[in-house]
Parts: structure tokens; C-alpha cells; sequence
């Protein structure tokens, strides 16, 4: 009897009758934030070329934006991880969708660089609540060889909110103005919130979590319940003397600038090489970041499955984001690609983007794999800060002075040829680094 139950835990479809499916419900709500979250930041991006022509901008002014957000963002990274660590999941979350809606609907209130800029910086903090809480909600409520899957699922909420953007934005900026924009994709903050606080609670105190259910996601020996009791929060200086954090942290300074870079420079790309304008941009937009769902969730598959074969989890993790750096290295050519045809170029990019999107859904669930339950969104606003300081560099010394510089000689093409060419080698310089300070992803004791 032992062995039947362990086979309808683990294998075939009879996995959620057996011990119930309500995580998943869960994941479904992770996964509404983060599209409406990445919707949100998503907007401005594509109203680029509208505020160049009524609102008078440059490339430096909407760089300069750009990076205002980035600094607010890595400087909320920080901050929520600890907040969320400290007041949980449920009201942790529910107060940073607040605040992040109020900011983004506040956009329509202003029409200055500065003005832009102040409620950029607003929508920075406050969004960055969003990972920090997710990660550790996947860690609540997800075992170990789910956490990838889910993360996987959730994350491409990234995807399909970029994909919601030029499909959406476009259109109501021509029909209702681009305040419009702004107040529609940012009331959508506020519905979620009524859904959260309604199905969301921690798996002890959810009455629709059975019994058979609550054993599956504690049946990791090294996360049981007993262990994974209420404990004192970790200070901030503590987990920086673990090469865990660094490890973490260094692969998303080095990764997460090339997803910035896709989420706002694309539609530039395609508008400065192809002549693409307004809504003309949905379409090759959105098959970009539909590629990228594949790899999302099919990142969080590949790791799930290896370890169901037997791998260690560590060992799981590690080739499957090998194998993602590897795919990344084609964009290299997209370029040139483009030169040929612009769905060629496309098709590179999706690949590319699909890439990073199953590298992130592994690199998030490497905090939970390193780290207690109490302090992986602390660790993971540490990790988060350190990317978002990648993409302000990323924009400050390459993309504002690079975008300028080749636009006003008239070659904006060779801008784009180095650009890609960064973002086909940094995935496996970070794979080497992270593989040198933690080569077996040991678990770390506080």
C-alpha cells in the first residue's frame, strides 16, 4: 500500500486527485499578479514614439526614465524582501498591488520628464514587492521538485502581460489617449487584490488545503513543519556572508539587464530598423514573448522531470541552466537575420527571450533549494536589487550613450549589433561564476 501511495503522489495523472490541487489555485493568483505587474511597467514602452512627438522626448529623456524605475526598483527590492519576510505573504502582497496600482494610474497625472520620472520611481519601489513575495509563496506551498514548475508558470505572467501591452496599448492610446492607457492597465491591480485576499491563505490556515495535500508540500526532510517554524528574521548583512546570496545575486546582475532590454527597447528596435509604428508592433511584439512562455514553463518542466528520474536537485537545476545559456548564444545573429527578414530576427529574439525566461524560473527556485523558508524573500530582494543595478548600468553607461551616439551618426544598427552580441554571452559567464562559489547548491543553516 505504501508503494501505490507513493506512486499516485508522484507519477501520472492521478497526482491531483490523490493529494489535492489547491497550490495550484495558488500559482494561478502568482501568476495574475505578475502579468499585471510587468502590463504596468510594460505601458511606457510603448508609448515611446507618442511622447516623442507631443511631449517632445528624446532618446536620453526616455533613457533617463527608464533608469529612474530601475533605481526605484532595485532600492524596493531591498526593502520588500524584508517586509514581506516580516509581514507575510498574504499582506505583504496585497499592500505592495496597492501601492504599485495607485502609481501606475497616477502616470495619467503627469506629462513632463520629471513628472514622468517621480512616478516612475513610485512604480519601481512599490513593484518590487511582487517577485520577493511570489518566490516565497511558491516556497509555502509548493515541495522542492514543483518549486521550478510553478515558478515557471507564474514567471510567464511576464510573458503574457508584454504580450497584453502592444496588443492593447497601442489601441487605447489612439482611441482614448494615453492617460487612458495608464488608468486601465493599472485598475487592473485592484481587482486582483479583492482575489487575493479571498483564496489566499498560508497552507496551514486554508481550509481547502487537505490534509493528504499539506503532507506533500512539507515532504522535503529538510523542510518539515517542525523545521520550518516561525523563526527570528535574518538581517540582511548575515546573508551576505553566505556565498549562496552571492551566488544568486551575481547571476541576476549579469542576467536580468537583457530582459530589461527586450521589455524596453524592442518596440524601438523594431520601430528604428523595420519602420514599424503604433500598432503595427503588436504582432511581432507578441510573438516574441508568446516563444518566451514556452520556455518559461517548459524551463520549470525540464528540472522537475530530471529530478523525478533520480538527479539531485542541485545537479537538476545546474544542466538544465546550461542548457538554457546555450540557447541564448543564436541572438548573436539576430542582426543579421533581420537583415534577411525581420520575422527571422524575431523568431531569434522569441528564442532568446524564451531562454532567459527558463533560466529565471531556475535561478528563483535556486533561493528556496539554498535557503529556509523565513528568509528566501529576503534573499530573493537581495538577488533582485543586484539585477535591477545591473539594468541601471546596463542603461546608464551602454544603452543611453550607445542608443544617442549611433542614432544621431545615423547607424543605429551597430548599436543593436553589440547589444546583441552582450546578451549572447553573459548567460554562460554567469552559469561558470554561480557554478565555482556554490558547485552542489548546499543548503544553508540559520
Amino acid at each position: 500500500m505504501q508503494a501505490i501511495a507513493k506512486e499516485t503522489k508522484e507519477t501520472g495523472p492521478g497526482i491531483q486527485q490523490s493529494i489535492g490541487k489547491y497550490r495550484w489555485t495558488i500559482c494561478g493568483l502568482v501568476f495574475f499578479a505578475t502579468t499585471i505587474n510587468y502590463l504596468d511597467r510594460s505601458v511606457i514602452s510603448f508609448l515611446k514614439e507618442t511622447f516623442t512627438k507631443e511631449l517632445h522626448w528624446n532618446d536620453a529623456d526616455y533613457a533617463n526614465v527608464e533608469i529612474a524605475f530601475k533605481v526605484a526598483y532595485a532600492i524596493g527590492l531591498l526593502i520588500a524582501g524584508r517586509v514581506v519576510d516580516k509581514l507575510g505573504t498574504k499582506i505583504g502582497y496585497a499592500v505592495a498591488t496597492t501601492l504599485w496600482s495607485a502609481a501606475a494610474i497616477a502616470h495619467a497625472a503627469v506629462n513632463t520628464v520629471f513628472g514622468f520620472g517621480v512616478a516612475r520611481s513610485f512604480l519601481g519601489v512599490f513593484e518590487a514587492g511582487n517577485f520577493p513575495a511570489a518566490i516565497k509563496t511558491v516556497a509555502e506551498w509548493f515541495p522542492k521538485k514543483e518549486r521550478a514548475l510553478a515558478t515557471g508558470i507564474f514567471n510567464s505572467g511576464a510573458n503574457i502581460g508584454a504580450i497584453l501591452a502592444p496588443a492593447s496599448v497601442p489601441w487605447i492610446a489612439a482611441n482614448w489617449g494615453w492617460e487612458a492607457a495608464f488608468i486601465i492597465t493599472g485598475g487592473l491591480g485592484l481587482i486582483w487584490l479583492v482575489l487575493w485576499l479571498i483564496f489566499y491563505e498560508v497552507p496551514k490556515k486554508q481550509k481547502k488545503c487537505s490534509q493528504a495535500e499539506y503532507d506533500y508540500i512539507h515532504s522535503d526532510k529538510d523542510e518539515t513543519p517542525a523545521l520550518e517554524q516561525v523563526k527570528p528574521s535574518v538581517s540582511w548583512f548575515k546573508l551576505l556572508t553566505f556565498k549562496q546570496t552571492w551566488a544568486f545575486a551575481i547571476g541576476k546582475l549579469l542576467t536580468d539587464p537583457i530582459w530589461w532590454f527586450y521589455l524596453f527597447w524592442l518596440p524601438d528596435f523594431l520601430t528604428s530598423q523595420y519602420g514599424l509604428s503604433g500598432t503595427q508592433l503588436s504582432l511581432p511584439v507578441a510573438l516574441v514573448y508568446t516563444i518566451s512562455t514556452f520556455g518559461s514553463v517548459g524551463g520549470g518542466w525540464l528540472p522537475m522531470k530530471l529530478i523525478g528520474n533520480g538527479w539531485a536537485a542541485f545537479k537538476a537545476r545546474k544542466t538544465s541552466m546550461l542548457i538554457y545559456a546555450f540557447f541564448v548564444i543564436p541572438i548573436f545573429f539576430a542582426q543579421l537575420a533581420g537583415n534577411v527578414n525581420m520575422w527571422l530576427a524575431v523568431v531569434v529574439i522569441g528564442i532568446a527571450a524564451s531562454a532567459h525566461q527558463a533560466w529565471s524560473a531556475n535561478i528563483f527556485t535556486t533561493v528556496s533549494d539554498m535557503f529556509p523558508k523565513h528568509a528566501t524573500a529576503s534573499v530573493t530582494g537581495i538577488g533582485g536589487m543586484f539585477g535591477a543595478l545591473g539594468g541601471i548600468l546596463f542603461s546608464a553607461a551602454v544603452q543611453k550613450n550607445l542608443f544617442v551616439h549611433y542614432r544621431e551618426i545615423g547607424k543605429i544598427e551597430i548599436a543593436y549589433y553589440i547589444m546583441f552580441a552582450v546578451c549572447s554571452t553573459v548567460y554562460l559567464l554567469a552559469w561558470v561564476i554561480m557554478h565555482f562559489l556554490v558547485p552542489k547548491m548546499k543548503r544553508v543553516e540559520l
